[in-house]
């Protein structure tokens, strides 16, 4: 079977209001792209009716909609590994499967990936319709992974994304559990670009991401990332460890200029040498922190997932159980 020219990979979970059309407007798009298409969707262990609707597209679809079940709930960016594991394709796009980013916008990443030779063409979300928390906490951490990452990109928020082959296969040899995959993908790059892209309101039920998950999304993307926080927490210890000096030496004068009633009998003499410990105890933990952060970052290579079938692509493979755990050469 020839390798289509462009695999659109879309994570699915509890999607049953949205696929059917998502799956008709994908066709659709993907009908015009020259040198062949295909749609891997990759269900994320949906509790309604998604792996259902899934199935019947890859019958009504053969060789065009593929689909990557997994034995359970393992998160987005772990679904769309699955996906880019999958995918055959020279460029590979991700998108949501929520409709928020229309397919439609596909073909201008396309082009920009073309014109620029881009090895990542990202997308901005224009006139947004997402509540003001969203896009108040998507500004933050877009700053955030500038500055960390040193590649200027407006929207990392946003799915929809244009991948060429190099940077997928040098994704999939990354090991790491916890993965925020523009960022990991940026790291590669040598050349991105984005484009302006129309944002639609959500169509179905409301958003699968609640105030807990988005928290423990930032938490995930600022660890895979940086190790800042390490750092920033011996700064802290160092800085109170300073300031507990500080404060004693302010004590012992004012003890010996206005004697020991000053001082609280000694109270706030207790008080700085608590501060010094505590300050080099926070210290001592970042120490710590950064060689445990540097070993777990190495010994990372728990699968990020478990396949349980893969539909459309081969007759012969959608009646056995898959072992595969999406990290190349194992």
């Amino acid at each position: 079977m020839n390798k289509p020219k462009v695999s659109l990979v879309i994570p699915v979970y509890n999607e049953e209001a949205n696929l059917p059309e998502l799956i008709k407007r994908c066709v659709a798009v993907g009908s015009g792209v020259p040198g062949g298409f295909e749609i891997v969707l990759v269900d994320d262990g949906s509790r309604d009716r998604s792996p259902a609707l899934i199935q019947e597209a890859t019958g009504r679809h053969p060789g065009q909609v593929i689909g990557v079940m997994l034995n359970r709930n393992y998160g987005q960016h772990a679904a769309v590994m699955a996906g880019l594991a999958e995918s055959r394709g020279e460029i590979v796009v991700t998108l949501d499967a929520d409709l928020q980013n229309p397919p439609e916008e596909i073909p201008k990443l396309l082009d920009a990936m073309k014109e620029g030779d881009c090895d990542v063409v990202g997308s901005i979300r224009q006139q947004r319709r997402d509540s003001w928390f969203r896009r108040l906490s998507s500004r933050i951490i877009n700053k955030a992974v500038q500055k960390v990452t040193g590649v200027v990109m407006h929207d990392y928020g946003c799915m929809l994304r244009a991948y060429h082959r190099t940077i997928v296969d040098a994704m999939l040899q990354c090991h790491e559990h916890s993965t925020f995959i523009p960022v990991l993908a940026n790291s590669f790059a040598s050349k991105t670009a984005e484009v302006e892209v129309h944002h639609a309101g959500r169509s179905g039920d409301s958003s699968k991401y609640n105030l807990w998950k988005l928290i423990n999304l930032q938490f995930d993307l600022l660890t895979s990332m940086t190790t800042f926080p390490l750092r920033l927490l011996s700064i802290l210890g160092a800085a109170a460890g300073l300031l507990g000096f500080l404060f004693s030496l302010i004590l012992l004068f004012m003890r010996v200029v206005y004697g020991s009633a000053w001082a609280a009998e000694g109270v706030f003499t207790i008080f700085a040498v608590l501060f010094i410990f505590i300050g080099a105890q926070l210290l001592a933990m970042g120490l710590l922190g950064e060689y445990i952060g540097r070993i777990y970052n190495d010994v990372r290579a728990r699968p990020r997932y478990f396949v349980s079938a893969v539909l459309g692509r081969f007759p012969e493979r959608e009646a056995r159980i898959s072992s595969a755990v999406g990290l190349r050469g194992q």
